[in-house]
């Protein structure tokens, strides 16, 4: 997945489909923690990454309160730092928010999201499980452990993380926009063609899912209009390897030489391993 890796995490999707919302502390603190601070870990659209970090660290420093409480502010504080992608110290508290309260679904399905952010598939994979074993209905865990396995090159696996998803939370953007690409790799084209269309029409800005849906023309050998989504998808991205590439095949078979020459040299400049991964997804 290297050749999309920019754009997915961009989307995180994707990822960062999905960090979970945070959760409230009490709005009553006990001696030692000003209601100022609760609401500035509680957090909203209007407040800062930074004074959100300041106000949970004030709570947690302040130590008056319960261990749930606790969790709840490493979790929340573990959100301000993703939100800065600072992930070591997200995941720091992630660790924290799960070791205070082991039954914490959204600070697994956090922890795994900031491990999937800094590569450590394995590690997402693990935490990602664990939220699902706590809430078996978590649709948002199920994308981000689909998006795990799309990292792992695991197409069939993340397809039915994705089915299920999508079946838990149909609104889930991300998962229609993962489901397309799995499916495009493993062949399913039309109801590959599908997902991406439903993507589209929530989010029609989205490298990752032009891409995929131009996968699935050139696939299909509907040369032109894959380059028009891969146009599409290097408008959001201009160095999406794979949407290069892709284009430098698809002006091949349509005798453009030169064009696709550019395309092709360039996709190899950003991704030296574009052309066995085109290879994986059914286009030597």
């Amino acid at each position: 997945m290297t050749a999309r890796a920019s754009v997915i995490k961009a989307a995180m999707l994707i990822l960062v489909v999905v960090l979970s919302g945070s959760s409230s502390l009490a709005q009553k603190p006990k001696k030692g923690s000003s209601l100022k601070n609760v609401e500035l870990c509680n957090g909203s659209d209007r407040v800062s990454p930074e004074a959100r970090i300041d106000g949970c660290t004030a709570f947690i420093d302040a130590g008056e309160g319960s261990a749930n409480g606790f969790a709840v502010a490493h979790n929340n504080r573990g959100n301000a730092y993703s939100a800065k992608a600072d992930y070591e110290r997200a995941i720091r508290d992630f660790v924290e928010a799960t070791r205070l309260n082991p039954n914490y679904a959204k600070a697994f399905n956090n922890l795994g999201v900031a491990y999937l952010r800094t590569g450590s598939h394995d590690l997402a994979v693990g935490a990602l499980e664990e939220a699902l074993k706590l809430n078996p209905n978590y649709g948002a865990a199920f994308a981000n452990r689909a998006a795990a396995h799309l990292k792992r090159n695991a197409y069939d696996r993340a397809a039915q993380d994705y089915d299920e998803a999508i079946r838990l939370d149909p609104k889930l953007e991300a998962a229609w926009s993962g489901r397309c690409w799995a499916r495009a790799v493993l062949g399913a084209l039309q109801a590959a063609l599908e997902d991406c269309e439903m993507a589209l029409r929530s989010g029609p800005n989205d490298a990752a899912t032009y891409d995929s849906r131009a996968l699935i023309k050139l696939k299909m050998g509907q040369l032109s209009a894959a380059i028009d989504d891969y146009n599409s998808a290097l408008r959001f991205a201009p160095k999406l390897a794979s949407a290069l590439y892709g284009r430098g095949i698809a002006r091949l078979k349509l005798g453009d030489i030169d064009g696709s020459k550019s395309d092709i040299s360039a996709a190899r400049t950003i991704d030296a391993g574009i052309g066995e991964d085109f290879v994986r997804y059914g286009v030597p």
